[in-house]
């Protein structure tokens, strides 16, 4: 941000965006100031006290200065929330979106975020699932296990949680095992397209200072996207995890808690619908491929193989806990791996022109946390303590051509890549190949620590100020080693060009000796090498061949570390967190706050990399140049972010309201677009929001529930010079809207209890989740691909007095269709294609608890 005075920025700015959200903040203010009086006739709270550990120790909601939102497990059961993607349908500041793969996926809090498409690029938004960093989005989108809630914070959090928690952080909380007595529940889940979801769990002493847990689950169902060709269907779910947990407590200063986890996705996934037919359908067709033009929403389409999509997870962890009284001395020590295989269609057609893109990661994370924490009984509250991490990144991934891109190449170029292969006097089917293409092998190491500290300051009986900080260092040793095999990728057509000007020109053949020979012809032929032909410079005034150079999908490659290019980056930050709370009145606090996050250097891990225009010359000069070779990026640099804050949090008899007004940036926000035939990774200058979160629950009697959420954004790109637009060219997007970031988004739901006699109670719930219209990317135009969501979800459940319960649910009830992404076709000029919605979807669960 541009000043720190920023609420002055928004009172000024003149916008009717800024004005509004001055009006509903006051207005909240007023709301809240008038409920006072309330308060002190009625003390007798209905509205639960929520516990978090937004800042890593136990706090309430109400007393966190922290925007957070907060998702029981009984509202994920009642909402039938499944994993952490499906969180997005009740906290409208997260969205996630899932890709061309189940790993490929990314979690966006206020409009930022991105980790998709390159396992070189950590997300911005850091997912801890108890206490546990998961470095990847596929990590984390196994099925949630007995979970006891999930916190959603908003904003930057580096000061406690480090590196990439520039944007926010998930904290997923699981069930503690318990040592109190026995206890557990088994569930059964029948739903549409044959689901069947199975889960268990099982906790209980096994003596007077050891308890256990376990849980598992199952979750199978067939898809809802068919392939025309076989009639398989995409979109299918196939997870299956186990979970053990032991909790050792010898005493009442010593506490210990063990978890092993594992889990398997193996799914087909994902279905891509075609959203322009451009002008290469054609061509498609001309080869006995096929696809379904022009119908975002068929939930059908043509392939000529069927993806795979295997996700293996695993990890240990060590949680210890040891209270010296006067401070809590806390220990967590994990390990994790991640395993993914995948190949998809890429080109989304029926004719064989990509073999599967296959693609291995291996993934091995160890952490190590350590933090000392007072036990709060002074005026002043504190923590210190440090970090560890270390990861080892290796991929490998193959794509090639298939049988028929020689011949769909040659229908696009009118057949001249085939006389161009005859003119050159080589073999028929040296271009395009079936197996040619690029073999991959890349990877990293990253290691880095941090050490940060926190103070509470109790000033008051009513006012606290906090202040922390936060020191990271991030060191990261990349590589990518490339065999490319593709023969005509490899072609300078402006030195095939200028051979065959200078022997058009002469009669000779282009010898070093005859080139010497006659300067003069040697200087026409260059210059007519360069020149592309048009309508006002036709041939022979020109080269033809430079109107083949958007067939060149797969160019030579310059492995990096090289004589140049190091392939290290060493980043350093020191973040910061200041805050000022004021408990208005028992119930009602108000905070302002500032703080500061960072991102590490993010290296692009794959075909994609290409030098630096800087080191171009340089490279050409230590005899590591090829044919083709065109400026790139390698990294995309450190992102650092900063929000100025203002909250309220009311609690009050039958309700509760927490207000957040904030204005965040991120400066260097990692982009990572796709442009049709790879991914270009460029660091942004600037994205940065404006914006209003409002939470708020009412209960006006003791039956019904009534919740509201709602987050109005205006995001802006105030400097992102050189973005890819439509066609691959490079825009200005500065002072331009930020693609796919809905500037309102809500979500508002009715529960109604009730009881059936002695023995049996009941509820009704009700959900309604709204998205204003969006234009999705920046290099898709916004009439092909823009998204406006308007869904209904509801369930109806039944609870016995002996634990048994039943849920009748159904997601998504009004079949609303809309796009999750999308993005230009792959070597597809002028189409486009997207990832459309699930549709709707119903079904019942069955549930035993017992004690």
């Amino acid at each position: 941000m541009a000043n720190t005075t920023w609420l002055l920025s928004i009172g000024t700015a003149g916008t009717n965006a800024a004005r509004f959200l001055l009006k509903l903040s006051a207005a909240t203010l007023a709301f809240t100031a008038s409920s006072t009086s309330v308060l002190a006739q009625d003390e007798q709270m209905i509205i639960e006290e929520i516990i978090v550990m937004a800042t890593k120790r136990e706090q309430t909601l109400q007393e966190v200065p922290v925007a957070v939102s907060v998702v029981s497990a009984q509202t994920m059961q009642k909402a039938q929330i499944l994993d952490i993607k499906d969180l997005q349908s009740i906290v409208p500041s997260l969205r996630v979106t899932q890709l061309q793969t189940t790993g490929n996926t990314n979690f966006i809090i206020r409009g930022f975020g991105n980790g998709a498409n390159n396992a070189g690029i950590e997300p911005s938004v850091g997912v801890f699932v108890d206490g546990v960093y998961r470095s990847r989005s596929a990590s984390a989108l196994s099925d949630l296990p007995n979970l006891e809630r999930v916190e959603v914070l908003r904003g930057p959090q580096s000061t406690l949680f480090g590196k990439n928690a520039s944007a926010g952080v998930i904290n997923v909380v699981t069930a503690r095992p318990d040592l109190s007595g026995f206890g557990g529940s088994t569930s059964l889940t029948l739903g549409e397209w044959n689901q069947v979801i199975v889960k268990g769990d099982v906790t209980g002493p096994l003596s007077d200072s050891v308890a256990f847990s376990l849980s598992g689950s199952v979750n199978n169902r067939d898809g809802y996207y068919t392939n025309l060709v076989d009639g398989v269907e995409y979109g299918d779910r196939d997870r299956w995890g186990v979970r053990g947990q032991l909790l050792i407590v010898p005493n009442d200063k010593l506490e210990m808690r063990f978890i092993a986890d594992y889990d398997e996705m193996d799914e087909v996934c994902c279905g891509v619908a075609n959203l322009v037919d451009g002008p290469t359908g054609n061509a498609i067709r001309a080869l006995g491929g096929n696809l379904v033009g022009n119908q975002p929403f068929a939930y059908q389409n043509y392939y000529d193989f069927n993806p795979t999509n295997q996700v293996d997870n695993s990890g240990i962890s060590m949680q210890i806990d040891y209270d010296f009284e006067s401070m809590v001395l806390t220990s967590i020590t994990a390990y994790r791996n991640q395993s993914r295989f995948e190949n998809s269609d890429v080109d989304f057609t029926s004719a064989r022109l990509i073999n599967p893109n296959s693609n291995d990661t291996e993934l091995d994370t160890f952490t190590q946390e350590l933090r000392l924490t007072s036990n709060g009984d002074g005026a002043v509250d504190w923590m210190v303590g440090g970090y560890y991490f270390d990861e080892e990144v290796e991929i490998n991934n193959v794509l090639t051509y298939s049988s028929d891109f020689r011949n769909y190449a040659d229908l696009l170029a009118a057949g001249n890549v085939s006389a161009l292969e005859a003119g050159l006097g080589l073999p028929a089917g040296t271009f395009f190949a079936s197996g040619q293409g690029n073999f991959e092998n890349a990877g990293q190491d990253d290691r880095s620590y941090s050490v940060f500290g926190q103070i509470d300051w109790h000033m008051t009986d009513r006012v606290t100020m906090t202040l922390g900080a936060n020191y990271t260092n991030d060191k990261k040793d990349a590589f990518v080693n490339m065999n490319n095999t593709d023969v005509f990728s490899s072609l300078s057509m402006v030195q095939v060009g200028f051979g065959l000007a200078f022997q058009q020109l002469t009669g000779l053949p282009p010898t070093p000796q005859n080139i010497a020979a006659n300067p003069a012809a040697a200087a026409q032929a260059q210059a007519l090498s360069t020149t592309s032909c048009s309508a006002q410079n036709p041939p022979p005034g020109c080269n033809q061949l430079l109107a083949l150079r958007p067939l060149q999908f797969l160019p030579p490659f310059v492995g990096y570390p090289n004589a140049v290019e190091s392939g290290n980056s060493n980043d350093s930050k020191t973040t910061w967190t200041a805050r000022l709370a004021f408990d208005w009145t028992d119930n009602v606090n108000v905070y302002l706050g500032a703080g500061t996050g960072f991102k590490a250097t993010s290296w692009n891990l794959s075909r994609d990399s290409r030098p630096f225009a800087s080191d171009i010359a340089a490279i050409n000069s230590a005899g590591l140049g090829v044919n083709n070779l065109v400026a790139g990026t390698r990294y995309a640099g450190p992102e650092d972010s900063t929000v100025y804050e203002i909250g309220l949090k009311a609690r009050f008899d039958r309700g509760a309201v927490n207000v957040a007004i904030f204005d965040q940036e991120i400066e260097g926000f990692q982009s990572n677009i796709f442009t049709g035939t790879g991914f270009a990774l460029a660091n942004a200058g600037k994205q940065s929001t404006t914006g209003i979160e409002l939470d708020a629950t009412w209960v006006p009697t003791d039956a019904l529930e009534l919740t509201f959420s709602g987050t109005w954004l205006d995001p802006t790109y105030d400097d992102f010079q050189g973005a890819s637009g439509i066609g691959g060219l490079p825009v200005d997007l500065s002072g331009g809207d930020v693609p796919g970031v809905h500037k309102f988004s809500m979500n508002t739901s009715a529960t109604y209890n009730f009881d059936i006699g002695a023995n049996m109670s009941g509820f009704v719930r009700g959900e309604y989740i709204y998205d204003d219209k969006v234009r999705i990317i920046e290099n898709v135009p916004e009439d092909v691909a823009s998204r406006d969501v308007s869904m209904v979800n509801a369930s109806f459940g039944l609870q016995w007095a002996n634990g048994f319960e039943a849920m009748l649910w159904g997601r998504n009830l009004t079949d609303d269709q809309f796009l999750l992404s999308a993005f230009p076709s792959v070597a597809q000029a002028g189409s486009y294609s997207g990832y459309p919605s699930e549709p709707r979807t119903y079904g019942v669960t069955f549930r035993m608890n017992f004690e």
